[in-house]
This record gives structure tokens, C-alpha cells and sequence, in this order.
């Protein structure tokens, strides 16, 4: 059996790790798109940017582009997937736990408890009008058709 010991007279210091690691996520971001570029270009959806937070994978198939993001803690009416002026935006609210509400003292903080937003740029190929998602234990997945590039018309010139 493991003992845990807490000193009551000490005063820890509060570290909020999100403030702390936010501004390195978005530098190593910047730096990895600025190296990759042909990423955006390929796949339809800026990976990177914004928030750290969810955390997501992207996949690209064939006829569409997948985003599964974990978030775990929220249900579904905690969440909001939307889409506006071509930027995909997953966001929800994170509340506080019920131990803290009834006068618990924080001793070591690390679950995300706040709100969020994490927003994508799609591009010109994929159908942000007919976008599906499913949240299921902690898991969103979201789904993105491509569009079929649109082909030059070609008309033949009458020569006078």
C-alpha cells in the first residue's frame, strides 16, 4: 500500500501549465508549418495554430479529411463544432470539479478546467457545408469531404 503525506502549514505555489506551455506550442507550431508548408497545400486543413488544445490528429483520404481530437470530461452538449467563413472551430467549456466547489483545497492542479477553442482553415477543395461529427467516449471525430477540383472549360473560338 502507498502512503501519501501532504504538509498542511506549507503554501505551494499555484503553476498553471497551460499558460506556461500555450506560447512554446504555438513557437514549435509556427516553426514545423513554416518547414512544412506543402502540408496546408496537400491536405485541405491548417494543422497548426491557435490553441494547443485539443489535441488532434489529422488524416487525409481519398474523398475526405478526418480531425479526431480527445476531450475528455465533456459530453456532447459541451461541445460546439462549427463552421464559418471557411475555419472549422471545435470549442466547449471545461467547469470546475465539484470537490473544489465545496471548499477543497487545490494541492496539485494539472486537468485542463476552463474553456477552449481550437480552429482550422480549410481550403478551397474541401465541402465545409456538409461536415459530420461524432463524440463518443472522449473522442470527436470529425469528418470533411472533398470537393471535386472544379476542371477548365474548354470552348472552341469561331475564327472570323
Amino acid at each position: 500500500m502507498t502512503k501519501i503525506a501532504f504538509r498542511t502549514n506549507t503554501t505551494v505555489p499555484f503553476f498553471d501549465r497551460d499558460t506556461f506551455l500555450t506560447p512554446f506550442d504555438k513557437i514549435f507550431d509556427q516553426m514545423v508549418e513554416s518547414q512544412y508548408p506543402d502540408v496546408v497545400k496537400q491536405v485541405g486543413v491548417k494543422p497548426y495554430g491557435n490553441t494547443a488544445y485539443p489535441k488532434v490528429n489529422v488524416y487525409e483520404y481519398e474523398d475526405k479529411v478526418g480531425i479526431v481530437a480527445e476531450i475528455p470530461g465533456l459530453n456532447k452538449k459541451q461541445l460546439d463544432v462549427s463552421v464559418e467563413d471557411g475555419i472549422l472551430t471545435i470549442s466547449g467549456d471545461k467547469h470546475g470539479s465539484l470537490l473544489e466547489e465545496h471548499g477543497a483545497k487545490v494541492i496539485r492542479k494539472e486537468l485542463k478546467q476552463s474553456s477552449f477553442k481550437r480552429s482550422f482553415e480549410l481550403g478551397e477543395l474541401l465541402d465545409g457545408d456538409n461536415i459530420s461529427a461524432n463524440f463518443k467516449d472522449g473522442i470527436l471525430s470529425v469528418s470533411i469531404p472533398k470537393l471535386e477540383p472544379e476542371q477548365p472549360k474548354k470552348h472552341s473560338v469561331k475564327i472570323a
